[in-house]
């Protein structure tokens, strides 16, 4: 079956499910991120998961801080708005900048004091 013969529910929800499991990773390694930098581990997963969350944190920034699934969602039928194309609750949604700017902000922190830590000490944990 073609993208054109597609019809606009379906793209839609291809869509939203795929911007709904990129969500899923993205918050995967923020968690993930916290709790390294809280039990002050350093290891290759710390690196990956924070370049996934820098990745997309600049291709949100350079798409004017609206995710570039969103124009495509539009395009597929969506009602225009931002965040139409996630499946999670709209609330929830609408807020996920502002939830996560103070979780960045305390990643960095934790991450810098554990890497102040392991530089002191010279031994950085690391997660098993």
């Amino acid at each position: 079956m073609s993208a054109c013969s597609t019809g606009p529910g379906v793209r839609l929800a291809v869509i939203r499910g795929v911007h709904t499991a990129a969500w899923f990773v993205i918050e995967s390694c923020v968690g993930y991120l916290l709790w390294a930098g809280a039990t002050g581990r350093s290891d290759r997963r710390a690196a990956v998961a924070a370049a996934v969350v820098t990745g997309e944190c600049l291709v949100f920034a350079g798409n004017g801080f609206r995710c570039p699934l969103t124009a495509l969602a539009e395009a597929a039928g969506a009602e225009s708005g931002s965040v139409t194309d996630i499946y999670l609750p709209r609330w929830f949604a609408h807020r996920l900048p502002a939830i996560h700017v103070p979780l960045l902000v305390l990643i960095a922190v934790l991450h810098r004091r554990a890497l102040r830590s392991a530089h002191h000490t010279g031994h950085p944990r690391r997660a098993r």
